[in-house]
């Protein structure tokens, strides 16, 4: 193997068998004895489900990985081979350097001991001794942060809890290789920051590999996707566009989605768009410091994905006074138009866009279905869908950006995904103001004094 490659998997298969009646695993057993003893062929009584099949992976020092896929597409499993709590049927795995696994919350604790205790017992298992363990005890009850709670048995524990000692425990175990397995997903903001934190400083210099369902997480962490389907590899490749091939086939397969963006809820009278502007803005714009946005036309030959009963034809980013821009201002009043044709009736038709970074981390977007959920806007076969999103251009920071379009029918939680382009429009970000954030957002007002102790 070669020095910079920790992990190997190599043509791994995993598979199970399985019994349609409990007495067939029984004879099983026994037959499989007396076979082996008189030197007999053996008959079999199960039939074999393959986890995983023909799986091969190579990941270098220092890199993050995701693993995404359907459930039951053998993420797990894979994650339990590297980490050694499996054994493939086939195949051969190497892995060089101390692997420390967030897998299952509560895997390798005891319910019965108390919170101190399965410290001690899991930071054995990746190999501490008792020694270094209670040399870091003190810094794994601070990032556990669950008070009395160290001295009680873990089976009082919330999920949450039981997450955060798992997780205090492996942070502190001076792992090579970290393996994380959807376990983020539960606990508080502030602790899932904490986490994250940790997590960006240990990509500096550690190898991550990642799942999760969570396809902004991924896209946020990972600098490479391995995509699992049915036990086997589909696509391995650069994040995001493993990512849009893997959202691509959720939607083509089911028509179904989830909504864009989370709409914003309903207000009494919308403010007065120039109290949303910056007091800065003057200044800015008279300087290099503007934030000049390129914006690229929409490309009508795009095919996208989606059931067509509707699709787009046109994405424009315009002014107020109804023209196209080619360059727009961070901070300045915009409006998102985007038309779509009907080649079918839609009951309840849903239009909605996300801006994405480079990464495809998602930064902004709405949808238009709590606007009209009372009152659809029915469409027939033949008609246009115009939706308009009217807005404060967000300042952004210098780079390129893609905003994503699509139209649905039904509610928002259940709809048919009718299309969905991915990058309908691009922004490119030229020169900013931004310092600090994904975004920046027009401040009301800034102040600043000095005054005497008192």
């Amino acid at each position: 193997m070669s020095s910079d490659v920790v992990v190997e998997v190599s043509q791994v298969g995993k598979a199970y068998p399985l019994y349609a009646r409990p007495i067939d695993r029984l004879w099983q057993m026994f037959s499989s004895f007396w076979c082996r003893k008189l030197g007999l062929r053996q008959a079999t009584r199960y039939r074999e489900f393959h986890a995983l099949q023909d799986v091969s992976v190579r990941i270098a020092q220092g890199e993050t990985v995701g693993i995404i896929g359907r459930n039951g597409s053998g993420k797990s499993t894979l994650l339990q081979l590297l980490c050694g709590t499996l054994q493939p049927s086939r195949g051969h795995i190497q892995v060089t350097g101390r692997v420390a696994a967030l897998l299952e919350l509560g895997s390798g604790f005891n319910p019965e001991f108390s919170g101190r205790e399965n410290v001690f017992l899991n930071a054995a298992v990746l190999g501490l001794s008792r020694e270094q363990t209670l040399a870091r005890f003190d810094a794994i009850a601070a990032f556990a942060d669950i008070g009395d709670f160290m001295e009680q048995p873990l089976k009082s524990y919330s999920s949450g809890m039981a997450m955060r000692l798992a997780f205090a425990v492996i942070a502190h175990v001076d792992a090579d290789i970290l393996v994380i397995d959807e376990a983020l997903s539960v606990g508080d903001a502030f602790f899932t920051q904490k986490c994250m934190r940790y997590l960006r400083q240990f990509m500096k210099s550690g190898t991550v590999i990642f799942v999760s369902h969570d396809m902004e997480a991924v896209m946020a962490l990972c600098s490479r996707v391995v995509w699992l389907d049915a036990g086997q590899i589909r696509q391995d490749g650069a994040t995001k566009a493993v990512c849009q091939a893997y959202l691509d086939a959720l939607l083509s397969s089911d028509g179904a989605v989830r909504p864009l963006a989370p709409p914003a809820p309903a207000t009494a009278a919308a403010p007065d768009a120039r109290s949303l502007r910056d007091a800065r803005q003057d200044v800015w714009n008279a300087s290099t410091l503007r934030n000049d946005i390129r914006v690229w036309d929409f490309d009508p030959h795009q095919e996208g994905v989606g059931q067509r009963g509707c699709t787009i034809r046109a994405v424009q980013l315009l002014a107020p006074d109804g023209a196209a821009f080619s360059w727009v201002v961070g901070g300045e009043s915009v409006r998102l138009e985007v038309q779509a044709l009907c080649h079918a009736p839609l009951q309840s038709p849903i239009v909605g866009f996300m801006v994405k970074d480079r990464t495809g981390q998602a930064l902004f977007g709405d949808n238009t279905w709590i606007s009209f959920m009372e009152h659809p806007v029915r469409a027939q076969a033949g008609e246009l869908i115009t939706a308009c999103f009217t807005f404060e251009m967000p300042r952004l920071p210098s780079g390129d950006y893609t905003v994503v379009v699509a139209v649905a029918d039904g509610t928002q939680d259940d709809n048919v995904m009718h299309h969905w382009l991915h990058e309908a429009m691009q922004f490119q970000s030229v020169a900013s103001n931004v310092s600090s954030g994904l975004i920046g957002i027009p401040m009301r007002g800034i102040a600043l004094q000095a005054s005497a102790l008192k």
